[in-house]
């Protein structure tokens, strides 16, 4: 059994540091009709205040709106799942945003990330991740959350695994390949 996804060290972040940013990149754009899973999205497409163009939320109470416009999930995540057998991929996990290279253990809220050339995207709350994930085995929820995370510990060795809600301050045309880089950290 492969060992459970671990953080990013501060060395591999340091690494991936460009005149003092410390960036990623936007492997895969997803959306869907409502729920999961999301589909690659393989070329450009706009981001607004509303989200990805074309995606679409059957459950508008607990996803969309302007503070849940995108979410943003490790590509590291969703590789550490895969290795230790869950039937996962990129979008299987409803994110909008499938990031490598940042470690979601350092994300927080009221960070900003320029993805791509225009749009701007600012971190608003660790996503709770709903029953529908259970389709990928029950054990699934156990590797995404725990209570440390629902009490807001970002100490917590699952913080921010479910994903990380934003809102879109700028919009703009993303794609994959496109670099996602901390424009500005929490004060």
């Amino acid at each position: 059994m492969a060992p459970p996804f671990q953080p990013l060290s501060r060395q591999y972040i340091t690494l991936l540091r460009c005149n003092g940013n410390v960036f990623g990149v936007l492997v895969q754009v997803n959306r869907s009709n409502g729920g999961i899973p999301k589909t690659a999205v393989p070329h450009p497409v706009m981001v607004e205040s509303d989200g990805v163009e074309g995606d679409r939320h059957r459950d508008l109470v607990h996803h969309g709106g302007p503070d849940k416009a995108v979410l943003l999930i490790a590509a590291e995540l969703v590789d550490s799942l895969v290795s230790r057998g869950f039937p996962v991929f990129y979008g299987a996990l409803g994110e909008n945003l499938t990031v490598s290279g940042l470690d979601p253990h350092l994300w927080r809220s009221g960070q900003r990330y320029r993805v791509g050339p225009e749009a701007v995207v600012e971190l608003t709350k660790p996503r709770t991740p709903c029953t529908n994930l259970y389709v990928y085995g029950s054990g699934i929820y156990a590797e995404l959350y725990d209570t440390r995370c629902s009490a807001g510990d970002f100490t917590s060795p699952h913080w921010a695994h479910g994903g990380f809600y934003a809102r879109v301050v700028h919009g703009g045309l993303i794609f994959p390949g496109a670099p996602v880089i901390l424009e500005s950290d929490v004060a």
